[in-house]
């Protein structure tokens, strides 16, 4: 059978969607997941299920694009919903900083500098909040768990696509739990 169900097939001992993925999350994550549950629970859901039972009471549902349209972007917010309460009830919410911030734990803010002398700035977060556009990473990624443990101005090497990088620990900074996302982001 070909077709739009057909997949390539990867071996489950090496696919690396199948690792598993920690269960940490900082404090402002977990807030913003709930405020996202509460949303589609409280919001978005009663107002998808009310129009669907009015696209319902127009008639014949086979022919009647808002029914299907509604009744499947219902169906999405419902499952995202299961999502989110299974997660969240799964997630260990870091609300403290480490012993040691010298180190890069959870949570650390960590400016990198490559051997041109190029600067990135990062945070290292629960797989549940990477954010790419502000250079949030996840602490499952191979850079994060090569900063692990590392102290100011150690040199950590990760295998990048374009061949191996060098970075150099040039800062290392954490937020109090709570504290306004905007200062240090």
């Amino acid at each position: 059978m070909k077709g739009r169900n057909m997949t390539r097939w990867r071996d489950p001992a090496k696919d690396p969607r199948q690792e598993p993925k920690s269960n940490l999350i900082t404090l402002e994550g977990a807030q913003r997941l709930r405020g996202i549950l509460d949303h589609l629970s409280r919001v978005k859901r009663p107002a998808l299920s009310a129009k669907v039972g009015e696209a319902a009471a127009l008639g014949d549902r086979s022919e009647n694009a808002d029914y299907t349209y509604n009744k499947k972007e219902l169906n999405r917010v419902i499952a995202r919903i299961r999502y989110l309460t299974k997660r969240l009830d799964e997630l260990q919410v870091v609300d403290r900083l480490p012993a040691n911030t010298d180190k890069v734990y959870f949570g650390a803010f960590v400016t990198l500098e490559d051997e041109q002398g190029e600067e990135m700035h990062i945070r290292i977060v629960g797989h549940d909040e990477t954010d790419t556009t502000r250079h949030w990473i996840s602490v499952d990624a191979p850079l994060a768990k090569a900063l692990l443990g590392k102290s100011l101005d150690d040199e950590v090497t990760v295998a990048a696509p374009g061949g191996e990088q060098t970075w150099l620990i040039s800062e290392i900074h954490y937020r109090l739990p709570g504290a306004d996302a905007e200062t240090d982001a």
